[in-house]
């Protein structure tokens, strides 16, 4: 009896412990968090996904948006960048952004067209004089006429990052004049503009992922190809092509997209971090880029390889001329609004 009586007064001298020091209210109160398991937890992923190498202006971009958001957010928002097509192709990242796979892509202009023919103003040759021309357009009515266009895509458009003026090469005869390019074959984005820029010099065109490039001049399953610096030096294409013609006929730039139901479900908060960082890049591109190109161009000239011709202003009037019907091809496609914020060249 004795036992028993003592393991009750045990027990109630436990409960009763407990309710004066185990459930007093200070007990019960919410823990402090742990910072970096809770950021685990909370952190916003953004797969970036784009099919250039990590050392040209957009590689090199995309890596310096992340660096700056990882900054400015906390690491509450983390960038994962997928360099030279790992994830999606040119023909696949579209689609892709759409179903939500991936959350941001930065296309070329080119490929823009192919889902609305707005961008296709931006083939245009010798629609911009020079960058600051390019810059002006794009940060004012035509820019927004761009990115208007995709909202009916439920696409959100950010900015606007360079690459500057686009060449051309090839690995049969120098190209001066627009009989210089009669017979033969060149690599193209897909765009309908580029298309007829070719046909306008006697040349026809083959559209290949850019991915594929080499391997097409190489195979010589294309002549030629038009690219900017940057592109012509990193991918190596200087050891296919015999030729190169620093023409600036074109402007090869790309369009920074999120999906827009992804973009719309971020905190405002985080959206304007992500807005200022895409800015700082933007800035930091076009002063990075054209220093860039310049000096891969001091490299490429020392090699012996390749021949580089500079259009002369008597050749350059040829291809002008040559391209002005484009104009008129192109006008009702791409619209009065738009083709208004340009003039034709001279």
């Amino acid at each position: 009896m004795k036992t028993a009586i003592g393991i009750i007064s045990f027990i109630a001298v436990g409960l009763l412990a407990a309710i004066l020091f185990g459930f007093r209210p200070e007990a019960t109160r919410t823990l402090p968090f742990d910072e970096e398991q809770t950021g685990l937890k909370e952190r916003i992923v953004i797969k970036f996904s784009h099919v250039v190498a990590e050392n040209t202006p957009k590689g090199l971009a995309a890596s310096h948006f992340a660096k700056l958001v990882k900054e400015k957010t906390n690491d509450a928002v983390e960038i994962q960048v997928f360099p030279n097509g790992m994830l999606y192709t040119e023909d696949t990242e579209v689609a892709a952004l759409k179903r939500g796979d991936i959350q941001m892509i930065a296309p070329a202009y080119s490929n823009l067209s192919v889902i609305d023919p707005a961008w296709l103003i931006m083939d245009l040759p010798f629609a911009f004089a020079d960058q600051h021309a390019v810059d002006s357009a794009l940060d004012g009515t035509l820019g927004e006429l761009l990115f208007a266009s995709m909202e009916r895509h439920h696409i959100k458009g950010v900015a606007f990052w360079s690459n500057g003026f686009k060449q051309m090469t090839d690995s049969v005869r120098p190209l001066r004049v627009p009989e210089d390019f009669k017979g033969l074959n060149f690599r193209i984005l897909p765009s309908d503009v580029l298309v007829s820029q070719f046909q306008a010099l006697g040349a026809t065109t083959s559209k290949i992922p850019f991915n594929e490039v080499f391997a097409s001049l190489k195979k010589g399953t294309v002549d030629g190809q038009e690219n900017t610096i940057s592109n012509i030096f990193t991918k190596q294409l200087y050891q296919t092509q015999h030729y190169m013609t620093i023409s600036n006929h074109g402007y090869l730039g790309y369009g920074v997209m999120f999906n827009e139901s992804f973009w719309d479900g971020l905190p405002p908060g985080i959206q304007a971090e992500l807005q200022s960082a895409l800015a700082e890049t933007t800035e930091w591109m076009k002063q990075n880029t054209a220093a860039m190109q310049e000096q891969q161009l001091r490299q490429l000239k020392l090699l012996k390889d390749i021949d580089i011709h500079t259009l002369t202003p008597q050749e350059r009037e040829q291809w002008v001329q040559a391209f002005l019907p484009i104009y008129d091809q192109y006008y009702e496609i791409i619209g009065e609004p738009l083709m208004k914020e340009i003039a034709r060249p001279k």
